[in-house]
């Protein structure tokens, strides 16, 4: 497609949540909701309209190349991320349910279920190629390097005669037993063969019989020799086309009915290679506009700074000389400068005159002091908003993080971007003009500092000279309590070393592992066409692999993608992948890792087993292990047989092998886990009723059931 029909899908996007943004913030508050079910189909056709934009604004991100859109595109992008994980939060908390079923909202919306499949961002690994392949780069020669180390090691064992000579035995009975194998396999494939024997008599009858009724049924007459022999093979021909018509038709009907795969399907259409090919194409423009887009800003920052900067910094001058006249001339005294803290003297072109300002640093400092209110005064707060609850009982949506985020990002596009013509920008390029506004801000910021400093000296100057007293910073703000009290900082073990060493030992220790190459779309399943049915009357559906793929992805990809939607969607640190054995938990978790480009770290039990000994080993260990998971985040810490790590009893097979180990250690460390780190612990158990419900729950906030697929899964597989 073109740069304009994808502008036309950006815009179409923007129109459907400008008509979302007046739902959710009207001029007036909405009365709560009495019904559950009301509500909750609310929620459902919120979050479904707000994946529907997320799809396209992804599809828009991917393949626009104008520079300064495409930044205003992602913000928005992750701004409705972050609002279709709250709105999944919401209704898990009101429906007490991890897995929500939405056939009726589909109905309603004229929508497919594909539509409901939640789109994994490509600038998810297109952005941090680079660093992704660096990180496989490193992993690969630390590998190769114990490969080769291994192998050393082996060649220059010391070996006595008896010894090689009993190997070299082992290898040839071997050789021998695996050839002894295929001559029995080859002739019992042999007996199987049947043997041709002569025709007899009466087989030639009958086939002559038969040669006579299909040529009677054709009313094609006998002749002799040659027409004869001609006319059979003639009838031969005519039955050989006809069976195959007839089986073309066979196979028409099952393409009609849905049951055999269009043969377009199965080999790459030229048309699709060719849109493959033109995506790529505009991907690598992508990047020739980007680059040209930061030499553009390097140059204009530079030539703004070096034309207009001396004149805006003498305006600044002259405008704050004159607010120090006009405060001498009304309060007789020069005007104590506020501090950089306060905004400097940007606070100062408010549009508000001297007595003002000083009315408003007073109430700054008064807040400061009023934070802690009285006893009674909270109490009877309290008392109010519990009658208020009383008075107003109902459901109301939870406030938003992203939702004003949004309405900015939306005003811009409306402001700027909808009514821009840009017939003369055919090939998408960056706008200069745009640009300059930008920097300028930028570099008006940069010069108040250096001119604070220069004016404060001044200020000081004239005080001395006039007033003979030195001057004063305004609004210093006292240290309180909880200043005085410095936190202390998680100690660093391994502060002395490198991240290429640290990675070195737990790739031989086996904590550091690479993912395997699987995709979220290779996690297979049909859709639960008849989930709101059955809850209807009164019946828990079983989720289908398709709905496995949808909250894998909210919980899993989407956060761990994009660092801004990490910080202010529902923090989820743990996710527990519970199903029988054979249902893909670990492919899944491999697929997590793919998708956004994630380290995988490996604390099961059984890899960790006679690892790092004792008390400060472990703690050496799961310091390693956060350690270097925040410095090449994202990353993925996986933990499988997690319920033996809370055994109620552990088995005798297993006491050796210490399970527990991290029982206590591991909840710790997650608590440590902030917003801005984007690590996230996987624990897949194939039997979490062996362990202490209560603890496995507490570790891991998100529990997540893996079933057996379901029919129409099965036969997707197929």
């Amino acid at each position: 497609m073109s740069q304009r029909t994808y502008n036309e899908l950006w815009a179409e996007a923007q129109v459907e949540l400008s008509r979302l943004l007046v739902e959710e913030l009207p001029a007036q508050p909405v009365k709560p909701e009495k019904d559950r079910a009301v509500f909750f189909q609310r929620l459902a056709m919120l979050y479904v309209r707000y994946l529907q934009i997320l799809r396209q604004l992804e599809k828009v991100y991917d393949q626009v190349v104008h520079p300064q859109k495409r930044r205003l595109i992602l913000n928005t992008l992750e701004g409705v991320m972050g609002r279709v994980l709250e709105l999944k939060n919401e209704m898990v908390e009101k429906e007490f349910s991890e897995y929500h079923y939405m056939d009726d909202v589909l109905h309603d919306l004229k929508l497919t279920p594909a539509d409901l499949e939640v789109p994994i961002p490509q600038y998810f690994l297109s952005e941090r190629s680079k660093g992704i392949r660096e990180r496989t780069a490193m992993l690969t020669n630390i590998l190769q390097t114990m490969e080769t180390t291994v192998t050393e090691k082996r060649v220059t064992k010391n070996m006595s005669q008896d010894e090689a000579i009993r190997i070299i035995q082992v290898a040839e009975r071997a050789r021998q037993g695996r050839l002894r194998a295929a001559l029995n396999e080859a002739s019992r494939r042999l007996s199987k063969i049947p043997v041709t024997e002569a025709p007899k008599p009466a087989d030639m009858d009958r086939a002559a019989v038969r040669i006579q009724k299909v040529l009677c049924r054709q009313e094609i007459p006998l002749k002799l020799g040659a027409e004869k022999t001609a006319d059979f093979n003639l009838q031969v021909w005519r039955g050989y086309v006809e069976r195959k018509k007839a089986k073309a038709a066979r196979i028409e009907d099952m393409i009609f009915l849905g049951m055999a795969p269009h043969p377009k399907y199965q080999a790459p259409c030229e048309a699709i290679v060719t849109a493959h090919a033109n995506e790529r194409a505009i991907r690598n423009k992508q990047k020739e506009h980007e680059d040209d887009y930061q030499k553009s800003v390097t140059a204009i920052a530079n030539h703004l700074l070096e034309v207009e900067g001396h004149d805006l910094g003498n305006n600044m001058k002259e405008q704050i000389r004159q607010w120090f006249i006009e405060c001498r001339n009304l309060t007789g005294v020069f005007p104590d400068f506020p501090d950089d803290d306060e905004g400097g003297s940007a606070i100062l072109f408010a549009e508000k005159d001297y007595l003002q300002l000083l009315e408003e640093m007073a109430e700054n400092e008064d807040d400061g002091k009023n934070k802690k209110g009285k006893p009674e005064e909270k109490k009877d707060a309290k008392k109010s908003k519990g009658k208020d609850a009383e008075e107003e009982e109902g459901l109301v949506m939870l406030p938003s993080a992203f939702l004003a985020d949004l309405e900015m990002y939306n005003k811009t596009f409306v402001d700027f971007w909808e009514t821009r013509t840009e017939s003369r920008n055919f090939n998408q390029r960056h706008e200069v003009e745009l640009i300059k506004e930008e920097k300028r801000v930028d570099i008006e910021s940069e010069i108040r500092v250096k001119v604070d400093e220069q004016m404060r000296q001044e200020l000081a100057d004239w005080r001395l000279a006039v007033e003979k007293t030195p001057a004063k910073v305004y609004a210093k703000k006292k240290a309180g309590k909880g200043d005085k009290k410095k936190k202390k900082g998680e100690k660093d073990l391994t502060a002395d070393r490198t991240l290429e060493s640290l990675c070195q030992e737990m790739v031989e220790e086996g904590l550091l592992k690479q993912a395997n190459t699987v995709r979220m779309q290779d996690y297979l399943g049909d859709f639960n066409y008849l989930g709101t049915t059955l809850r209807q009357n009164d019946i828990e559906p079983m989720p289908s692999m398709a709905d496995v793929r949808q909250i894998i992805s909210l919980y899993g990809i989407l956060p761990l993608g994009s660092h801004a939607v990490h910080e202010k969607a529902p923090l989820t640190k743990a996710i527990l992948l519970a199903g029988p054995a054979g249902v893909g938990k670990k492919m899944l978790v491999h697929a997590i890792c793919q998708e956004t480009g994630a380290t995988l770290f490996d604390l099961s039990p059984l890899n960790i087993a006679g690892k790092y000994p004792g008390k400060s080993g472990l703690t050496m260990m799961l310091h390693l292990v956060f350690k270097v998971a925040r410095l090449m985040q994202p990353s993925v810490i996986w933990v499988d047989g997690a319920e033996k790590m809370f055994y109620k009893k552990v088995p005798k097979e297993e006491r050796a092998l210490e399970p527990k180990r991290l029982k206590k250690d591991l909840p710790k460390s997650l608590k440590l886990i902030k917003e801005e780190d984007r690590v996230l612990i996987i624990g897949t158990s194939k039997d979490p009723i062996s362990a202490d419900v209560k603890s496995l729950c507490k570790m891991y906030t998100k529990v997540i059931l893996i079933p057996r697929p379901d029919y129409g899964s099965r036969y997707v597989f197929v």
